[in-house]
């Protein structure tokens, strides 16, 4: 996760048949960006007390090892997080069929200090590869101890600000919901934008990404505003340019979220003329049950993936997974297939960053030489049932 929203992600499912054999296969592909949630919206029943750190653990008897590093002892929702990827990572094992790994799981309490001696110890038990850490402010320290042994790291964070040489994000990066949605929009007749965002560090990622893609699609912005603790000024603002724009980006979370839609219809935006247009962080209860969003459009993984995936984590471990489980899940999956095709060459950049990508729970993944992520989402509109898909994920990525 990263500092941004932290935006954890929800249930999704594949069938077991369909994310294990796609990752069998030798170039494997991508896909699943989208689906986030903040820690407290998701976890809010659920609430630990901060435990002690946790002993180390080994599960699996293979001979390649691989470092786990998750805030397993941290406090509330940050452990509730981590122990439902631990139990993920548990079960990818298990469905794997006989995989030669072994998982060094390691607790890194929530905090670099804890991170950097995690990753040392996986390391020095021999890991060839480091899972995790989950938080962004973690991720340079791991990374460092990796570095130093020439292994790379596969983090959870999604703050692609800490992405780089060795170190791959497997998360849910706003870049990849903006492309896809903005994207979308323009093959669809949208040229013409507005775009009202959170004044934090989620909204810079989200507009550097819209003005980029925007750009690059051949469309225009023709009102761009922030917003803080006040929303109905920049509301304002936005309602009166509404009339020259054809869609308008937002992007925030549940009850955030409709508070914007509330404050853009009391300054007089008529919601209903324009296509609203958004991130994964609309995957959320309170966005389906909001009147004004009603026909907004969002990219977000495929939901199958998760509900699958969740079903089958109910029925091993009694309750329901944390969205961002299937991370865990992706990761030991994708180790073990690579261990099992790749040979020496198993965790080598090049194999890691193959452009054809791997399929996961969530769907098509890739790794950039940066570190960032692709994937591929489908496109989901509001309605008050729930999400309904207007535009599958791709099944290959394109050159």
């Amino acid at each position: 996760m990263g500092s941004l929203h932290d935006p954890h992600t929800k249930p999704f499912r594949t069938t077991r048949r369909a994310a294990l054999g796609l990752f069998l296969g030798a170039p494997l592909l991508t896909a699943c960006s989208g689906v986030q949630q903040t820690l407290s919206d998701q976890f809010g029943q659920q609430q630990p007390a901060p435990g002690p750190t946790q002993q180390p653990a080994a599960v699996g008897s293979g001979r390649v090892k691989v470092g786990l590093v998750l805030p397993l002892s941290a406090p509330g929702n940050a452990g509730v997080a981590a122990q439902s990827m631990k139990n993920a990572a548990e079960m990818a094992l298990a469905e794997f069929h006989n995989p030669d790994i072994q998982l060094l799981i390691k607790d890194d309490g929530g905090n670099p200090v804890g991170a950097q001696s995690a990753t040392q110890q996986a390391l020095a038990e021999g890991a060839e590869i480091i899972l995790g850490p989950l938080f962004a402010q973690s991720v340079p320290a791991a990374a460092q101890a990796a570095r130093a042994r020439g292994v790379s790291v596969i983090a959870f964070s999604t703050d692609s600000s800490v992405a780089g040489r060795g170190v791959y994000l497997l998360s849910f990066l706003p870049e990849s919901d903006v492309n896809r949605i903005v994207g979308y929009a323009g093959s669809v007749g949208k040229r013409s934008y507005a775009a009202l965002l959170p004044d934090n560090a989620y909204g810079s990622v989200v507009e550097a990404a819209f003005k980029q893609i925007t750009s690059q699609k051949g469309g225009r912005i023709v009102a761009f505003e922030k917003y803080g603790a006040d929303r109905a000024g920049p509301a304002r603002t936005i309602a009166a340019s509404l009339g020259s724009a054809d869609a308008l980006l937002l992007a925030d979370d549940g009850e955030a979220l409709a508070g914007v839609a509330d404050a853009l219809t009391g300054a007089g935006a008529d919601l209903k003329r324009v296509q609203l247009i958004g991130t994964g962080l609309w995957d959320n209860p309170r966005v389906f049950a909001t009147q004004a969003l009603q026909g907004g459009l969002y990219a977000a993984p495929d939901p199958s993936g998760f509900r699958a995936f969740a079903g089958r984590y109910r029925t091993r471990y009694g309750q329901d997974p944390v969205r961002t489980a299937t991370l865990a899940y992706d990761g030991v999956a994708l180790v073990a297939a690579l261990a099992r095709t790749q040979g020496t060459q198993r965790f080598s950049t090049e194999v890691l960053t193959n452009p054809s990508g791997f399929a996961g729970i969530d769907g098509l993944f890739r790794f950039r030489a940066d570190g960032t992520n692709e994937r591929g989402l489908a496109v989901m509109k509001v309605a008050s049932g729930g999400p309904v898909a207007v535009a599958g994920s791709p099944k290959s990525f394109g050159a």
